[in-house]
């Protein structure tokens, strides 16, 4: 029988692969895949997405708010339900979410109804990106496959809420070098932007834009500026899309071209750049707009997800355990 001396290339080889081979099974055990839930919890897929569809229908602004949850969580040290954390120095109360992220009541009720069929299974980072897709779907956009398995954080971070959200104030380098840092390419950045053809924006949001900037529709400004004074009305809505606000599609892009984005940072994306040509092409083929949105969003529930034993799945999104 052979034997190895410890020093030996041969044993040396012998001990790579097997390093190799586990630290490759660690890979895959620890990948997200869309059937994790098929034999411990069946039903989850099918009770969010009629939560879903029950909040949406109440108020077609859930969509967007659910959807842009899940972004938020994501583009904040990955796609971990952070988000979701109460607590003064939590992501909640950062800058870019205070007195604007909504649609916790959802996720809550949503959590409640799993535990109760399925107790401790169910993560709820996995409920953020599912309502996310299916907030989306019940508007009318396009569907795609949610790799599930990610697991919850024990921890928020305001300090990474307060600097890793690109502004709607920003200007395109810095929008282009926000995406980039997150791994997007230039042209899934403006894919993703496209998220703006559901929701509405706070005056305070919009307001500099409507009355100092200068590559905007003279009378689209004027009819935001009646409900959206020089001081006050700080909270008074705008749809980000004025034309179908409540309707995924890709009127963004087309609005873009007739200057009549809301958002400083949305007109960015069409004002002389190197996105105009993408900004022309998503808003003469609605199909290539949704396919490239679908694939950009698969590609943000993979930020970075805790899985394996990392984390835990918390029993109240609110708090860790």
């Amino acid at each position: 029988m052979a034997s190895f001396n410890s020093s030996s290339p041969t044993l040396t080889t012998f001990k790579f692969l097997i390093g190799a081979f586990y630290f490759l099974v660690g890979i895959a055990s620890a990948q997200l895949s869309s059937t994790f839930y098929s034999t411990t919890c069946p039903s989850a897929l099918s009770s969010i997405k009629s939560a879903v569809n029950s909040a949406v229908s109440s108020e077609a602004r859930m969509g967007a708010s659910l959807l842009r949850l899940h972004f938020h969580d994501c583009f904040v040290n990955g796609c971990d339900a952070s988000v979701l954390l109460d607590g003064a120095t939590g992501e909640k109360t950062a800058p870019a979410n205070n007195n604007s992220l909504r649609g916790f009541e959802v996720i809550d009720k949503i959590k409640s109804q799993l535990e109760s069929s399925c107790p401790g299974v169910v993560s709820c980072a996995d409920i953020l990106a599912v309502a996310a897709r299916d907030s989306v779907v019940a508007l009318g956009g396009p569907s795609w496959t949610v790799q599930l398995g990610r697991r919850d954080s024990t921890t928020a971070s305001f300090s990474a809420a307060s600097t890793n959200i690109p502004s709607p104030f920003s200007d395109l380098s810095l929008l282009i070098s926000n995406f980039s840092s997150k791994g997007f390419t230039t042209k899934e950045m403006v894919a993703v932007s496209g998220a703006h053809t559901i929701g509405q924006a706070r005056c305070t949001i919009f307001r500099n834009r409507i009355y100092n900037e200068t590559n905007i529709d003279s009378s689209f400004a004027t009819s935001l500026k009646a409900n959206c004074p020089t001081s006050g009305g700080d909270n008074t809505l705008a749809p980000l899309d004025l034309t179908s606000p409540n309707a995924f599609d890709n009127a963004y892009f087309r609005n873009l071209l007739s200057q009549k984005g809301l958002l400083h940072s949305d007109q960015q994306l069409f004002s002389g750049g190197s996105t105009d040509a993408q900004v022309r092409a998503y808003s003469t083929n609605p199909t290539s707009f949704s396919t490239d949105f679908a694939n950009a969003m698969v590609k943000m529930g993979n930020l970075s997800p805790l899985t394996g034993t990392s984390g835990q799945i918390r029993t109240n999104c609110r708090k860790a355990n």
